[in-house]
């Protein structure tokens, strides 16, 4: 606020309204890990926002979106690196036993309890297939 830097301002007052509605909802305090899905929810909402206005040529509300979606991508985990997922996926592939695209489900529910919010789901859904396919 001292800043008066108000977009910083407005988009952490989304993103704890956000928080606080989940809260209201579940009438329960949220754990740190219930945050972050709150915060990865709102960082896919804001990259759908981002598409669906470039596709508009619409770029001044896709600028504002993309800095939103930089703001609240610092209040989460340091996201793993290309070879650190690449790790990840091969580890939960051998720990699951999965040997065909069929088997993704398996694979998926490992990675998503260890590396929730810290890599992209999109992104990690993808490599498992590829690797699964090859």
């Amino acid at each position: 606020m001292r800043a008066r830097d108000a977009a910083r301002l407005s988009t952490i007052r989304l993103a704890l309204a956000a928080i606080k509605q989940r809260e209201v909802d579940g009438r329960t305090e949220l754990a740190d890990a219930e945050v972050v899905v709150v915060l990865e929810k709102m960082i896919k909402q804001r990259r759908e926002s981002i598409a669906q206005f470039e596709q508009a040529a619409r770029h001044d509300l896709a600028d504002a979106e993309k800095r939103e979606l930089e703001l609240l991508g610092a209040y989460l985990p340091k996201q793993l690196g290309d070879a650190e997922l690449d790790q990840a996926v091969a580890a939960a592939i051998a720990e699951s036993g999965a040997s065909g695209v069929k088997e993704m489900g398996k694979v998926m529910a490992v990675l998503k309890a260890r590396l929730a919010g810290r890599a992209d789901m999109g992104k990690v859904s993808s490599l498992v297939k590829t690797k699964l396919s090859g």
